[in-house]
């Protein structure tokens, strides 16, 4: 007799998958889908189960600017590979006319320098930022809209069968690689659709109108590109603007950031930094606003915080073991030594 029948549960997550996703949750904030998208591939690929003569997975990254698209793609190299910068980023802006497709696969044989061409998509550059780890490759195609048609075909080919063939007919496999694409196409529609609610304070945009961003999106970029290019990528996700919830918990990973270089600086008898709320208040105006998101952000905090901060450790203002306090006094952050004793969720040697 057969024993009782268990239902299994497609849904639940393996380790490896699981620690991606918390270590991605820590670093990207309002983009649940797109962390849920990123997790479902790498799990198929732990599984052994990618597609033979695939790449890993391609993903559309839709969305108005400074919503984290970019970020994304860095968090889940860093959380990898603990390096951000692991990822071969392709500005397609440098690609808008056919010749210059040369930049990517090199010049064939016969053509002047073809030697001293060296192609910015060959097998090394795609496997350098490997680990024993993780042998996964990430590609960033940024602002793909931008791209001329040749760069589009490249991508078919690479889409289609995780292959490029290069000027010197070397073959790149691309079997162990996750391909992003970002875009800015339908930002306008979906400010349409936000108008009422954008800038700082701003609710949580709500899940009718997340769908209609969604929808805005996919439409954009299915007027602009081809449906065979369409057809070949796995996933299209849109991104949401940012509400002020969102806003301020970027704001404290950026602060924890700012601590760690803090420590790194000074060690572990480090300065105590404590921001009160109108600091906190201060800084997210100055870095984000209804068109830009969160993407000036980390340049508020180095210019108005980082840099100042430094210029009083290095006139030794301040020193190891004390602590300031940040406040805002309308027209700017102003510092202030304070009396070691703070409570803020900022004070601390990090």
């Amino acid at each position: 007799m057969p024993g009782p029948r268990r239902i299994l549960d497609p849904t639940r997550m393996s380790d490896g998958a699981g620690n991606l996703a918390d270590g991605m949750a820590k670093r990207i904030v309002g983009q649940d889908q797109a962390i849920e998208q990123i997790v479902s591939l790498y799990q198929t690929f732990l599984a052994g189960m990618v597609a033979p003569g695939r790449p890993v997975g391609s993903l559309l990254f839709l969305g108005p600017t400074g919503s984290g698209k970019t970020r994304t793609v860095e968090a889940l190299a860093e959380t990898l590979t603990g390096n951000p910068r692991a990822v071969v980023k392709i500005d397609c802006a440098e690609f808008q006319h056919s010749h210059e497709i040369a930049k990517l696969v090199g010049s064939p044989p016969g053509y002047l320098g073809h030697r001293e061409t060296h192609p910015a998509l060959s097998q090394e550059v795609l496997n350098q930022h490997h680990t024993d780890a993780c042998k996964l490759s990430f590609v960033l195609f940024d602002e793909i809209e931008k791209a001329s048609d040749s760069l589009w075909n490249l991508l078919l080919g690479i889409l289609d069968k995780a292959t490029l063939t290069l000027g010197d007919n070397k073959r790149v496999d691309f079997s162990r690689t996750i391909i992003f694409m970002t875009s800015n196409l339908g930002a306008a529609e979906m400010s349409a659709v936000l108008r009422p609610k954008l800038g700082f304070g701003a609710a949580t945009p709500n899940d009718k109108i997340s769908e209609k961003l969604a929808q805005a999106g996919t439409d954009a970029a299915r007027r602009r590109f081809s449906p065979e290019f369409i057809n070949r990528i796995d996933r299209v996700v849109s991104f949401k603007s940012l509400g002020a919830a969102e806003l301020h918990r970027i704001l404290d990973i950026e602060m924890l950031s700012v601590h760690e270089r803090i420590f790194r600086a000074m060690g572990s008898d480090s300065v105590m930094l404590a921001l009160d709320q109108s600091a906190r208040e201060f800084l997210l105006r100055e870095g984000t606003d209804s068109r830009y998101g969160a993407r000036h952000l980390k340049r508020a905090i180095e210019t108005r915080l980082t840099q100042p901060l430094s210029k009083l450790i290095a006139s030794g203002q301040v020193h190891s073991g004390e602590e300031v306090i940040v406040e805002c006094d309308g027209n700017g952050l102003v510092f202030l030594q304070g009396s070691g004793d703070a409570t803020d969720e900022y004070c601390a040697a990090a």
